[in-house]
C-alpha cells in the first residue's frame, strides 16, 4: 500500500514513515524538504500519484490566530483537492482531544476548521484526536511560567501520550477502512495536571515551583476539569511517562 505522509519529516511523521515501512508499506514522506509544499501545491500531484492513503500530520509554523487559520485552511484544501484528482480513497487527519471545548483557542479553532474541510471534501476519511504528547511537556511548562518564575498549571485532568503511540494508532487507522468519523487516543494514565508537572519537573532537576492555579491559561484558554482528556471511549497508549522518559534519557 502506498501511503503518503504529509509532514512526514516531523516528530510524528518520521515515526509513522518508519513504522509503516517496517510493516511493508511504501511510506512516502512529503514536506518542503522533499519537494512538496502544501501551501503552494508544489509537488502534490507527483507525490500522490498511485497513493492509496494520505496521512496529514503537518503543523503550522505559527500559532497566531491569523497565520494558523490560514495555514490549515490553505494546506488542507490543497491536499484534499490533489487527493481527489489522484483518486486517493482514504484521508487520515490528526487533531487534538478537546478542540470543540475551547473554541476561543486560536489553534484549536484552526484545527476545527481543518476538520470541517476534511468532512466536507467527499474523500473518505478518518480523524484521530490525540491528547498532548510527552514530547511537549517542557514547552507546556515554559508556556505556563509567569514573570514570577513559577509555573502556573490548572488542577484538571491530564492524560498525555507518547509520540510513538500516536504514530502507531495513526498507522493502524490508515491501513484500515475509512471510519468517516473520529476516534480519541490518550495515554495509559490519567493525572492531575498540576501534580504531574510538579512531580516531573522535580524529577528532571527543574527547580521551578509549580502553582496550582484554576485560572492558569493553557496557550490562551482557561481549562475546565476535562478540557484536555477524552469524554467517552478512547484508545489508550502503551507507554507510561516514567518509562518513556527513562528511555529518552538513555539514548
Amino acid at each position: 500500500m502506498k501511503i503518503v505522509v504529509i509532514g512526514g519529516t516531523g516528530l510524528i511523521g518520521t515515526k509513522l514513515v518508519g513504522a509503516l515501512t517496517e510493516h511493508g508499506h511504501e511510506a512516502v514522506p512529503a514536506a518542503p524538504s522533499t519537494g512538496v509544499n502544501t501551501l503552494t501545491g508544489e509537488g502534490l500531484a507527483d507525490v500522490l500519484q498511485g497513493a492509496d492513503v494520505v496521512i496529514d500530520v503537518a503543523n503550522s509554523p505559527s500559532f497566531e490566530a491569523g497565520p494558523v487559520m490560514e495555514f490549515f485552511k490553505t494546506s488542507t484544501g490543497n491536499v484534499l483537492a490533489a487527493e481527489d484528482a489522484a483518486g486517493v480513497r482514504h484521508h487520515v487527519g490528526i487533531s487534538i482531544v478537546g478542540t470543540e471545548r475551547m473554541p476561543d483557542n486560536a489553534y484549536f479553532a484552526a484545527k476545527i476548521a481543518q476538520e470541517e474541510l476534511i468532512k466536507g471534501s467527499g474523500v473518505p476519511y478518518s480523524l484521530v484526536h490525540a491528547t498532548q504528547f510527552f514530547e511537549f511537556v517542557p514547552a507546556i511548562a515554559d508556556e505556563g511560567t509567569w514573570d514570577d518564575g513559577k509555573v502556573h498549571i490548572a488542577p484538571v485532568a491530564w492524560a498525555p501520550i507518547a509520540g510513538e503511540d500516536v504514530a502507531k494508532n495513526l498507522g493502524q487507522v490508515a491501513v484500515g477502512a475509512p471510519l468517516n468519523a473520529r476516534v480519541d487516543i490518550c495515554g495509559p494514565d490519567e493525572f492531575r495536571m498540576d501534580e504531574f508537572f510538579r512531580k516531573v519537573l522535580a524529577a528532571h532537576g527543574d527547580h521551578r515551583e509549580v502553582i496550582s492555579d484554576e485560572h492558569a491559561r493553557y496557550f490562551g484558554s482557561e481549562l475546565s476539569e476535562r478540557s484536555l482528556v477524552p469524554i467517552g471511549d478512547a484508545t489508550k497508549g502503551e507507554r507510561h511517562y516514567d518509562e518513556w522518559y527513562a528511555a529518552q534519557a538513555g539514548k
